[in-house]
């Protein structure tokens, strides 16, 4: 028997009641729309797509910051509707990709890093000196800078801080929102190559928010690609990044510059811009854009065809469906 996920979401959406403008009626947006993952542990998830997408509140409810409007989000099988919220955050904590915004400029390294031990009363004083000291030598930051300002600090050591104070509570689950966005090209790959010691050390999963598809391919295991608040394609990295299957994903893929000289700026296929999240299309919701749509994809919404990869995976798309039909015949 397989072991169970440490987290698992089925069919779970997230509707917004917002303006409709002077006059007008509110209007609802479905942010996240019948989303459904499983992050088993010890496993990365990459979860890319263009802004507005949903990624950002897919983490949110991830985290418990927010209550699905349909569906369920589950840790270790138990909805995070039922845990305390001191125990939800015990088990998943954030990291935020703005190491300037999230750390509170007044307080010393060792108090922002130790601040969810106050909060969750662990230990004494001793203790948990003993703890932050540990979590600084894991992240590689220097004793001498426990008693130093954030605004002393560079934008790499203010990372390392928000990722030490993140798992200070020695978490299962890890939501890592774009980590190295905000930091100079240089940093990344110490942060990313830091990420993934700690991953190894502590056994810890991360779910990896990022719009660097070449940080996702270097720290996922597995990605999912979201698109208008739905997953449109989801498999292990290797083989998506191989293989794209959904139009969406090879676009994506497509659209990366290459650090080749020489080499020509890369033809994205995807035509017409983003829609509105207000009045989605009907049909597929990609199929304005796409270009292999066909005149199923204007009326019809497709469904996840699990068996359209060999070796796992699925993608949303209805030109897999007939040969997702076909496998499991």
């Amino acid at each position: 028997m397989s072991e169970a996920p440490l987290l698992e979401l089925t069919s779970v959406e997230r509707r917004f009641r917002v303006s409709g403008g002077l006059l007008r009626p509110r209007r609802e947006v479905h942010a996240v729309n019948g989303v459904s993952l499983a992050i088993g542990r010890g496993e990365v998830l990459g979860l890319v797509g263009e802004s507005g997408c949903g990624k950002s509140t897919l983490a949110r409810l991830m985290l418990g910051l927010l209550a699905p409007s349909a569906g369920d989000v589950r840790l270790a099988g138990t909805s995070l509707a039922l845990l305390p919220r001191k125990d939800r955050a015990r088990r998943v904590q954030p990291i935020f990709q703005d190491p300037y915004g999230s750390l509170n400029p007044h307080r010393r390294i060792a108090a922002i890093i130790g601040s969810p031990l106050v909060v969750h009363g662990i230990g004494d004083r001793a203790e948990r000196r003993r703890r932050v000291e540990e979590m600084m030598a894991l992240v590689s930051l220097p004793p001498r800078l426990a008693s130093a300002f954030p605004g002393q600090l560079s934008g790499g050591q203010r990372q390392r801080v928000a990722i030490a104070r993140a798992l200070v509570m020695r978490p299962e689950l890890v939501i890592c929102d774009e980590p190295t966005s905000a930091l100079d090209v240089s940093v990344q790959a110490q942060i990313l190559n830091l990420l993934q010691e700690l991953r190894r050390k502590l056994g810890l999963s991360y779910v990896l928010i990022s719009h660097n598809l070449a940080v996702v391919e270097h720290l996922a295991t597995r990605v999912a690609v979201m698109y208008l608040g739905r997953i449109v394609e989801e498999a292990a990295t290797r083989s998506l990044f191989a293989a794209p299957r959904h139009p969406y994903t090879k676009a994506l893929l497509a659209s990366v510059l290459t650090p080749t000289p020489g080499l020509p700026l890369p033809e994205v296929a995807i035509e017409g811009g983003y829609p509105n999240p207000l009045a989605p299309p009907p049909g597929c919701p990609f199929h304005p854009r796409c270009p292999e749509a066909m005149p199923l994809c204007r009326d019809v919404p497709p469904t996840a065809s699990a068996r359209a990869r060999a070796g796992g995976g699925r993608v949303e798309c209805h030109l897999y469906a007939g040969a997702a039909a076909a496998v499991g015949q």
